[in-house]
């Protein structure tokens, strides 16, 4: 059993995969299906995170909302979901004595969802009133605006919920076609940690997903890779404060520079060390907050730099995150910052992982995404034999002129300005 995992493939390919973790009080389990907004058509823009809500809604065994809530904190559980740009998870915590029930609530919301007609339309207020609520949140709203900036008029670039217009027109026919789609043993991974043992687990999926259909895996979503022309997005709102995010494109999941890209992150504006935190906050009290994150996915990815500011010190902060940018392509890193970066991110990494819950997401997400499990202790390695050259490589990949794209929320330049200073 290595690395305290097993797996094993139901007759239907069903991939089951458990996470022992003996001492446990705990059994999490989560449903992984290979969905997200990426494989969406413009008309159905928020589709798959619909879905994500209406698998709440009733099934036949418990055909009321309640039915299926009660079922699981009534065991003294927690259940949720959630949508992303290439997946879908739905998953529930609970005493490990109760890991059978958690696993059949999840089959047959999966399997059974009434997705009834009426409920499709009650729900269909609430979805949008998510959307609003992003949209009126800034740090939100800044996000949104900034995948079109990034990636363009493409599906990596949609909202994952999709817009009030798009909500407002999909009818259950379109769920039930998504669903039949994607929703298939081929295409899903079902993965269990905690206090729980394999063969139980195996037993129970191999009972409790009788009928999910065997399906084919669609191929993985490509994109356009090359910037859009409208890379400054820009909502200007009358606030105390403006939302700013500068990015570029990154690189994908499986790419080769990828512990060294979470490297250049890290040193980049991860933490109260970090170059951002000490250049824009510390020394020149630009900005509350400034930080740096990478997104990564099949074929693409993007490091982004977040900052929130007052419109005075808006060009200036701009200024300084392009220095620091730029700065880590032309010097390489020093010895000392690399070496207590590399600490920082394997520790943060290894903290990362301390719950059941945490090491059923991880495993579960990368045996769908990635086909195959990276043990902590391999991460672990290959974040710490990262080099200083490493770095600049990677920098020099994902940072230079016409990369940078960029979104405003409130007081801001205008958007020549802004471009101006992009390319400064």
């Amino acid at each position: 059993m290595p690395h305290g995992w097993e797996l094993t493939t139901l007759d239907s390919g069903l991939r089951v995969l458990t996470t022992s973790v003996p001492t446990a009080q705990s059994a999490a389990s989560a449903f992984f299906v290979r969905v997200g907004s990426r494989d969406e058509q413009p008309k159905t823009n928020g589709l798959s995170h619909y879905i994500e809500h209406m698998l709440f809604k009733g099934t036949e065994q418990r055909p009321e909302a309640t039915l299926i809530s009660q079922a699981i904190e009534g065991a003294g559980g927690g259940l949720n979901a959630y949508t992303s740009k290439e997946l879908t998870c739905y998953w529930n915590n609970l005493p490990y004595e109760r890991a059978e029930t958690g696993l059949e609530v999840i089959a047959d919301m999966v399997q059974h969802s009434l997705l009834a007609a009426e409920e499709i339309d009650r729900e269909r207020s609430v979805v949008q009133q998510e959307i609003r609520r992003s949209h009126d949140n800034p740090g939100s709203h800044v996000g949104e605006l900034l995948g079109r900036a990034v990636y363009g008029d493409q599906p990596i670039g949609w909202p994952i919920a999709g817009s009030v217009e798009t909500v407002e027109q999909m009818q259950r026919s379109e769920f039930t076609d998504h669903m039949q789609h994607y929703y298939t043993a081929e295409n899903a991974v079902l993965s269990v940690a905690g206090n729980v043992a394999h063969a139980d687990i195996v037993g129970w999926a191999t009972d409790a997903f009788a009928n999910l259909h065997r399906g084919t895996p669609p191929p993985p979503p490509d994109s356009d890779l090359d910037r859009p022309e409208d890379y400054v997005r820009l909502d200007p709102r009358d606030l105390e404060q403006t939302n700013l995010a500068l990015s570029m494109r990154g690189i994908a999941r499986r790419d080769p520079d990828r512990y060294a890209f979470d490297i250049m992150i890290t040193a980049l504006g991860r933490g109260m060390s970090s170059r951002l935190f000490q250049e824009v906050r510390e020394r020149r009290g630009l900005a509350y907050s400034v930080s740096a994150g990478g997104a990564r996915y099949s074929d693409t990815g993007a490091l982004t730099v977040s900052a929130g500011v007052t419109r005075e010190h808006q060009e200036e902060a701009i200024e300084v995150i392009l220095t620091e940018l730029r700065r880590l392509v032309d010097e390489p890193i020093g010895d000392e910052e690399l070496q207590r970066t590399k600490d920082y991110s394997a520790g943060s990494f290894r903290l990362s992982l301390e719950t059941p819950m945490s090491l059923g997401q991880r495993y579960g997400n990368q045996l769908l995404l990635d086909g195959e499990i990276e043990s902590p202790e391999d991460t672990v390695a290959s974040l710490r034999a990262v080099t200083a050259q490493d770095i600049q490589r990677v920098a020099a990949r994902v940072i230079g002129p016409g990369k940078f794209s960029i979104a405003v929320v409130g007081p801001t330049a205008e958007a020549d300005r802004l471009d101006q200073l992009l390319h400064g």
